[in-house]
């Protein structure tokens, strides 16, 4: 089975290191090491910065690939015509099982990154400076970047900077979650759609990018725009951060120009000559087979020429030894259990796909097939974040590319090949922390169970829409469960379903020993009155 990653493995470069450089003196650049390396930084204008992100056609490394130049502008615009102050974000929050590009440059190159922001804060104006992170080692590193440039959060300070930690969660790593927890919120979508450069941060407009993003900045503002393009690709100049993990001798980051052989990449960590197929752009991406990999190079718009996605530059291969469709199925789990259990297609559809693939695997036949192509394509668009969009996508992939075990497992008796597990995932298959909180004690049971009473439930259905994590509706409309114990991070929803119950069938008991309950925890009712209570 493939562990977890760690923070920072092995890091490799291919060609001159742009990024990278002054990795093999120190595992850490300080300030005065930092400027020993990439030398001092001259600052720029507005309209320079955004010509400059413009001539080297700079992208989002997070994952959606939005020019910056128009994110640059649009923001400044809007300070400008409000005659407000925007705010800098440094999206360093790598909350995905197969990604550590951004963790190692934060942990090795802090600065680098807080050049590319710096040069945007000053160059608009912004006096507000926020870098996002959800790792206790990217914390550490960035807070001592801070230190270093004497930066803080001062009420006087000319520029207030400080770290946001946020759970490590798939969705608190979304735009919207890192705003919304910058304010003081909860680190999880909120209800409605906006765009942090015109409403971001306090209401004023934000300028937010991935980590990998500000750091290519900062290389570009150095050497200019066309040294920057003498790298790479032409209309992809430049390199890229990938991780490569799943079935390889050697998991890593990779400093790789665009233009590479993803063949070469692979082979750099130890992948097998023949993978059966190699997942593109991580656990919102899509795999392609080996065919396929001998065509494609490394770059955003050979890899979606040929079905795959660059993403946030997760690259995972897998051996011919194990069942596809397995292993997906791993992911697809870990994807519902990542929801914010908020969007009703979100929470309701991605477990629902997760089951309907197992169902395929467990020989549910032509239906379950039909079923699971059908989940996916409802539960698309239809949520506060682009998490079921990405979930939907693997899920379409994975039924695409591996089309002959697929029959083999719908129209068979399967592949007849084991699931390794090669595809990383965190520790017990889900993240440490949960949402809200972030507190590790927010994950796995809590103290109480939730039970129904069969005499009072009318089968109304409310409890599985607001509790899907304990509640599923059998064919007969009725709840399939009769008690089952609540989740932490789920405990206030169980008290909504209890308190929404239309006939008061509900009830919520503290299974635990006699003690002094934390506050948070639902309260302990009896048998008898408890429902009625609840109810009113």
């Amino acid at each position: 089975m493939n562990e977890a990653l760690p923070d920072v493995p092995e890091v490799r470069v291919v060609g001159l290191p742009q990024l990278t450089s002054g990795f093999d003196l120190v595992d850490r650049l300080d300030l005065p090491m930092h400027l020993k390396v990439h030398g001092p930084l001259e600052p720029l204008g507005g309209e320079q910065l955004a010509q400059l992100a413009e001539r080297i056609n700079l992208r989002g490394r997070g994952g959606a690939g939005f020019p910056f130049h128009k994110k640059l502008r649009s923001v400044a615009e809007t300070a400008i015509k409000r005659g407000v102050r925007p705010v800098v974000v440094v999206n360093g929050s790598e909350d995905e099982p197969a990604c550590r590009k951004d963790t190692v440059m934060i942990n090795r190159a802090p600065h680098l990154i807080l050049d590319g922001a710096l040069l945007c804060a000053e160059a608009m104006g912004a006096r507000t400076l926020v870098v996002g992170v959800t790792r206790e080692s990217t914390q550490r590193s960035m807070e001592a970047a801070l230190a270093e440039r004497g930066l803080n959060n001062g009420r006087r300070s000319a520029l207030r900077a400080r770290v946001q930690r946020n759970p490590v969660r798939m969705v608190t790593g979304a735009a919207a979650s890192l705003i919304r927890s910058i304010d003081g919120g909860p680190a999880i979508p909120p209800g409605r759609k906006t765009s942090a450069s015109k409403n971001g941060v306090g209401g004023a407009p934000t300028l937010l990018s991935n980590a990998e993003t500000f750091a290519q900045l900062a290389i570009a503002a150095r050497i200019g725009p066309e040294r920057y393009c003498n790298t790479g690709l032409y209309d992809e100049p430049g390199t890229v951060m990938l991780t490569v993990s799943g079935a390889v001798a050697r998991p890593m980051v990779i400093e790789a120009p665009t233009g590479v052989p993803l063949r070469y990449i692979l082979q750099l960590a130890g992948a097998p000559p023949v993978p059966q197929g190699v997942l593109t752009g991580g656990y919102h991406g899509k795999w392609i087979d080996a065919a396929t990999v001998n065509e494609a190079i490394v770059s955003r718009n050979s890899l979606d020429a040929v079905g795959g996605s660059l993403g946030a530059g997760a690259i995972l291969p897998i051996s011919q030894e194990t069942c596809p469709l397995g292993e997906s199925l791993r992911v697809a789990q870990w994807l519902a259990e990542e929801s914010a259990g908020q969007c009703g297609p979100c929470y309701l559809g991605l477990p629902a796909a997760a089951r309907g693939l197992e169902d395929i695997l467990n020989g549910g036949g032509p239906a379950a097939l039909e079923a699971v192509k059908q989940v996916a394509k409802n539960v698309k668009r239809r949520g506060a974040c682009s998490h079921p969009d990405g979930s939907a996508m693997f899920l379409e992939s994975t039924v695409k590319a591996f089309t002959d075990d697929l029959a083999a497992h719908v129209l068979g008796n399967g592949c007849g090949r084991p699931v390794a597990g090669v595809l990383p995932l965190f520790e017990g298959g889900r993240a440490p922390t949960g949402i809200p909180g972030g507190g590790g004690e927010e994950n796995g049971p809590s103290r109480q169970k939730i039970f129904v009473d069969w005499t009072l439930c009318r089968g109304h259905g409310l409890c599985a829409d607001i509790l899907p994590e304990v509640f599923q509706l059998g064919a007969d409309g009725f709840p399939t469960v009769a008690q089952a114990q609540v989740p932490r991070f789920a405990e206030a929803k169980a008290l909504r379903a209890v308190r929404r119950c239309p006939a008061l069938a509900l009830r919520i008991e503290d299974g635990a020993p006699q003690a002094k309950a934390p506050s948070r925890n639902l309260p302990v009712l009896s048998q008898g009155r408890g429902r009625r209570a609840l109810g009113r």
